[in-house]
């Protein structure tokens, strides 16, 4: 797919064609504008026929907005599957959160996303897309970037899609393309160990996020298969080695759930985990899957556990919760469309 490439590697494309640089400018500039190929007016059709196979085909299929005013879109590519991106506003502008897969094998119990297994990767292009789209939504451009920051956090486990993901961020950051500073990246794991020592030798600016949520290995294997592969040490020790590397702050999201992890035992094993690291910890009032059992604490209970935190040392914020009324939580939404859809075609 064409959005795949680098702007060299367009070039290299059309010069493979035998057609002159330009046209290979004129393409890329089409497609980081998310124009279809019909609204591509400075190319002749003859070279639209040859390009239209590799020319991406992903739309903006249905849009729904927050009474907070967050923006959740659903993506659906050329074999009509489809992911979610969520677009928040926050005074210093727009914060993108994408996916990275169609669906997610890892099968933590209290992510949507993990429902209906893992269908297939997103290629980089096809991340990209998702940035495009949404930047033209706003009434950006190649040249009028609106999107701010971008969060690696939607359906599916980054790391997980490694060469994809690392090539979508060599994309994004472009400035060929978005030119994103790779500084307002963040990159969300459940923790693949193997794949946070690989990413650390990438030499990215980005920061790096822990889906963390417990602090026994026992308690994080009963929501996070993960965590049969991984103990926590592990993950914590790879988090020291990406800081040693990088020097870039490491942040946790810790979601509080009711009766699994947010004893006052637990304030003090995170102390423990997280000492010597520079580290910030963002607490998050679960936000329940319908299809799963779990309870999430209150909001004041998830302040009190913060605060806890804050008084032996630790940097804790409890995250702002946005698009609750409009199913915001990661594949939420996507499952209940393909619930919808599946009931309409069983009705045809």
């Amino acid at each position: 797919m064409l959005s795949d490439l680098t702007y060299l590697e367009m070039c290299d494309y059309v010069k493979k064609l035998g057609l002159p640089a330009f046209r290979g400018e004129q393409i890329f500039n089409a497609i980081y504008s998310a124009k279809k190929l019909e609204e591509i007016t400075n190319l002749p059709k003859s070279l639209k026929d040859i390009i239209e196979s590799d020319y991406p085909k992903y739309k903006v299929a249905n849009k729904f907005v927050s009474k907070d005013g967050t923006q959740k879109f659903i993506i659906e590519f050329w074999d009509s599957n489809i992911v979610e991106c969520v677009l928040m506003k926050y005074k210093y502008g727009y914060t993108l959160c994408v996916s990275t897969q169609v669906g997610c094998r890892m099968g933590c119990k209290f992510c949507a996303s993990t429902l209906n297994g893992l269908a297939r990767n997103l290629s980089s292009g096809e991340i990209l897309g998702q940035v495009l789209l949404i930047n033209k939504e706003l009434g950006g451009s190649e040249k009028n970037r609106q999107i701010t920051n971008l969060v690696l956090m939607g359906s599916g486990e980054p790391l997980d899609n490694f060469d994809n993901v690392c090539k979508f961020i060599d994309l994004v950051s472009s400035s060929k393309g978005l030119n994103i500073s790779q500084r307002n990246i963040s990159l969300s794991t459940c923790g693949l160990v193997d794949k946070i020592d690989l990413l650390a030798q990438k030499d990215y600016n980005i920061s790096l996020t822990i889906s963390l949520h417990a602090t026994l290995d026992e308690k994080r294997a009963e929501v996070m298969p993960i965590a049969n592969r991984y103990s926590i040490k592990e993950i914590v020790d790879a988090c020291r080695r990406y800081y040693d590397k990088s020097h870039r702050r490491v942040y946790f999201e810790y979601t509080l759930i009711k009766g699994v992890n947010d004893s006052v035992e637990d304030v003090k094993r995170l102390r423990n985990l997280v000492k010597g690291l520079n580290v910030h910890v963002n607490i998050i009032p679960l936000n329940e899957v319908k299809e799963r059992s779990l309870k999430g604490t209150t909001r004041l209970e998830a302040y009190k556990f913060a605060d806890a935190l804050k008084e032996v040392g630790v940097s804790a914020t409890v995250r702002r919760t946005m698009g609750e009324d409009i199913e915001g939580a990661c594949g939420q939404l996507r499952n209940k469309i393909m619930r919808e859809n599946k009931v309409k075609n069983n009705h045809n």
